[in-house]
């Protein structure tokens, strides 16, 4: 089975390259970017200004192979890649929730970017807390990481 998907806008960071670029949005607080929706999908985009935060979801367009097992960024052990959030996946999909500040003609102005410029859009859901788990969350390995998410940046190691 083959799954084809097609951009539905580009995201604009000021993050050209991958190293040095925040791992997480919790990483990039109060880093400003946009949401270039193309024409075809903009009335799409009526009632999102309501939302204080969007989920976006991208490809890693410059993410190229993958690894099973990796030594994530903010670890020294290797771990199976499906406990971690590295870009280099198998399908090089992204998530990142972000802060919404406005929506200006099919423009996404947005805050908390981790995200590489010129990244392909592949959708946006709102982000409502409500439909989350409700109950007490497990992060496995990540909860002795839990320092690092915020001074984390990437480097080489996922080229």
């Amino acid at each position: 089975m083959k799954i084809e998907f097609e951009p539905i806008g580009v995201i604009r960071t000021p993050y050209t390259e991958p190293e040095g670029t925040p791992i997480q949005p919790v990483g990039a607080v109060g880093v400003k970017g946009t949401v270039e929706v193309f024409g075809a999908y903009r009335d799409g985009l009526r009632d999102l200004d309501g939302f204080s935060h969007i989920v976006l979801l991208y490809h890693f367009h410059r993410s190229r192979g993958f690894s099973l097992r990796v030594v994530p960024y903010v670890d020294t052990r290797e771990r199976g890649l499906f406990a971690t959030r590295a870009p280099r996946r198998p399908n090089a999909i992204g998530l990142s929730i972000v802060r919404l500040i406005r929506v200006e003609d099919g423009v996404l102005h947005i805050e908390n970017v981790d995200m590489l410029d010129g990244t392909p859009l592949l959708d946006i859901k709102p982000y409502v807390p409500e439909f989350g788990p409700g109950e007490a969350v497990r992060t496995g390995w990540l909860e002795q990481a839990r320092k690092a998410f915020s001074s984390s940046k990437s480097d080489d190691r996922f080229k």
